[in-house]
């Protein structure tokens, strides 16, 4: 019985010891310097662009004629031909527009009357060589004057009555027809609004807003640090946040703006990106879109966690552990950052072990 209890007694006193010396080791390796290998790698440097997907082409469709949306033909999102009716615009004129209309007709038939006998009359004086070539050439001007101020009356009286006229073999009517083949964006008007035409002094109402969209590009801004590193021509990758998951579309740097703007007391430029490829993915104007311009990029290449290299008077220096537990500095060439991992030109080996910078404790 006494040999039993001995013996659990000696493993009791074993097991402890293996126990603390496993605590020990194991505080010894977490709490020791800790360090990072040398390895190979892809180092891409990229500037960011913050900005929107849009259509290239986008007009504001308009009407010449003034009144009342009456009909609508197409709706939001519709595909639509160039020439296809998109709204009827129905003259809605106010009673003294359309009185003042009917009597400008009435005066402007009497004076083509009136025009009309003074020619008579002086052409048949001339031919009794009374009066002069001149005095019926001028009879003549003033009557081709006065047919010509009726017609534009009756024009104008034609429009405010059924809102279509033909003018000079061109035909204006309160149908709107679609401008481009694309598609309708946005409409901004119902029926029963009232429509102000677009003419020379005013903007006129805003009907609807078509697109091109089989044509995208990225409309966004790079901050004036990184704008000195780009040309066109760059190749730019573009996520976008609304379709999670979704690979990032190549695209190609197409515009930089040469005039900054100011966005959140914030100095930036625009930049226009061509999307060479969308992979599939359905894009749509307006969404968010972060693009990443690659200004550099080499392919496996040796490199650190740019955290563990010093930088001082334009050299750059790591440590690296001794096998007597002291460390030592090393100089080293870096090249190409992205500002998580930087490139070793000479200096290190693959594989290599290089200490972290210790740990600053807060007080």
């Amino acid at each position: 019985m006494k040999k039993i209890i001995l013996i659990i007694a000696i493993l009791i006193v074993a097991g402890g010891g293996y126990y603390f010396i496993a605590i020990q080791n194991g505080d010894k390796d977490e709490n020791g310097p800790k360090t990072v290998q040398v390895e190979r790698r892809t180092i891409v440097e990229k500037a960011l662009a913050v900005g929107t997907i849009a259509p290239v082409t986008e007009i504001t469709v308009k009407s010449k004629v003034s009144g009342v949306v009456s009909k609508v033909f197409v709706e939001v999102g519709s595909f639509v031909k160039a020439g296809s009716p998109l709204l009827e615009v129905k003259p809605n004129p106010t009673p003294l527009e359309l009185a003042s209309a009917t009597r400008d007709v009435e005066m402007k038939g009497i004076s083509r009357a009136t025009a009309l006998k003074n020619k008579d009359r002086i052409k048949s004086l001339l031919d009794r060589n009374l009066i002069s070539q001149k005095e019926y050439d001028d009879a003549l001007g003033n009557y081709d004057e006065t047919n010509l101020r009726l017609s534009i009356s009756k024009e104008k009286l034609a429009l405010i009555e059924k809102g279509k006229v033909k003018i000079a073999n061109v035909q204006i009517e309160s149908v709107i027809k679609a401008p481009i083949d694309g598609y309708v964006l946005e409409r901004t008007v119902e029926i029963g609004d009232p429509i102000v035409p677009l003419t020379t002094y005013q903007a006129g109402t805003v009907l609807m807003t078509m697109a091109d969209m089989g044509k995208l590009i990225f409309k966004g801004t790079v901050d004036e640090i990184d704008v000195g590193k780009l040309a066109e021509g760059l190749e730019a990758e573009i996520d976008i946040g609304a379709i999670p998951g979704n690979d990032a579309i190549k695209s190609k740097l197409s515009m930089i703006s040469l005039k900054a703007k100011k966005e959140n007391n914030t100095t930036v430029f625009p930049v226009e990106i061509e999307l060479l490829a969308t992979n599939g993915t359905v894009l749509r104007a307006g969404y968010s879109a972060n693009a990443n311009i690659i200004i550099n990029k080499k392919v496996d290449v040796l490199s650190i966690p740019e955290r563990v290299v010093t930088f001082r008077n334009d050299s750059a220096f790591v440590k690296l552990p001794a096998d007597d537990g002291t460390e030592t500095e090393l100089y080293i060439e870096t090249g190409l950052s992205d500002a998580i991992h930087i490139e070793i030109l000479s200096g290190l080996k693959s594989g290599q072990d290089v200490l972290e910078k210790p740990v600053k404790e807060i007080n």
